[in-house]
């Protein structure tokens, strides 16, 4: 290919903030120039605004903030693509001001994040973290009625907080433990596909057994469990988030899990990623605290790596993305 004077035509150039499991890169790389980031943890921002002023496109995980000064720095940008399916950490706003579209992946991760949701459930319910760490370290020494005692998940109540696809794929599974589901949604939700009754929050609250979030990082969402929602719910209940840390007040949280308002906390999300050494919420009772992974299995996270690409290649061609935000 060559550009109207006879010389070859530049190759655009992509920004990828971290290595990417499968081979969407190889893929990428045979349309454009790929600068990808060399280090295993985010690159900091100013290294990220400068790879990004001389990009023509970039792909970037929930960890990187790409923000309008950055938008601005980057002239020749034409889409962003992330490897995820929120996209909290992008202001969309600015990059619609500069006609440069967002692209996401959803749908991809659904089942496997219900999986770790459920997965969660049982792992707090039944002490599984705490029953491993006691055999390791030595302490099983007899059969005892009274060791490392749970709660029971089959017949109990679940509530789900936010009713959409991952919402819905954690109700299929609670449905084959027997549990009641509630969920807050609008609507009353039937069939065997997604069992589930609508109710109010609070009323939800109050009647489950264990609490799971699935909504997304929002104004209104934000902090939405706070104190007086955990001091709504069991002392016996268990909650779960697999959504954004900042869905719930966690110094309210881990009150509530060291003063016995709740029983016990599944969590594969923090307010602040990677949870900072000495944060209060490692010391919390009762809690399994996972590395932000609800997508991460091999099949899932390749899937989302092509489907950034995809999005990416898109709109370098001047196409539509196949999966843009704010598109419906």
């Amino acid at each position: 290919m060559t550009a109207g004077d006879g010389a070859p035509a530049r190759r655009p150039r992509v920004f990828v903030t971290r290595r990417l499991p499968g081979d969407a890169l190889d893929r990428l790389a045979r349309e454009a120039e790929v600068d990808l980031w060399p280090g295993d943890v985010p690159p900091p921002y100013d290294a990220l605004v400068e790879h990004a002023a001389r990009a023509d496109a970039l792909i970037c995980l929930l960890t990187d903030r790409i923000d309008a000064a950055l938008i601005d720095a980057a002239p020749a940008l034409r889409v962003i693509s992330t490897v995820a399916v929120g996209y909290d950490n992008i202001d969309v706003a600015a990059a619609t001001r500069r006609g440069i579209p967002v692209g996401n992946t959803p749908g991809v991760l659904t089942e496997t994040t219900a999986d770790l949701a459920f997965a969660l459930i049982l792992a707090t319910a039944r002490r599984i973290v705490d029953a491993d760490r006691f055999v390791r370290d030595g302490l099983w020494r007899t059969w005892d009625p009274n060791l490392l005692l749970g709660y029971d998940v089959y017949g109990a109540t679940l509530g789900i907080i936010g009713f959409g696809k991952i919402g819905r794929a954690v109700a299929r599974r609670a449905h084959g433990f027997g549990m009641r589901v509630l969920c807050t949604t609008r609507t009353q939700i039937d069939g065997p596909a997604a069992p589930a009754q609508s109710v109010a929050l609070d009323d939800l609250l109050r009647a489950s057994d264990f609490v799971s979030l699935h909504v997304p990082l929002t104004p209104d969402t934000t902090r939405m469990i706070g104190e007086r929602e955990l001091r709504l719910m069991k002392p016996t209940a268990i909650l779960i988030n697999t959504a954004r840390g900042g869905v719930i007040d966690q110094p309210a949280l881990v009150r509530a899990l060291s003063e016995g308002w709740i029983a016990g906390a599944g969590l594969d999300v923090a307010a602040v990623e990677p949870v900072p050494p000495g944060d209060a919420l490692l010391r919390a009772p009762n809690t399994v605290l996972l590395p932000h992974i609800g997508s991460a299995s091999h099949a899932t996270r390749e899937r989302m790596a092509a489907m950034a690409v995809d999005n990416t290649l898109a709109a370098l061609r001047n196409e539509p993305l196949p999966n843009r935000v704010g598109s419906g």
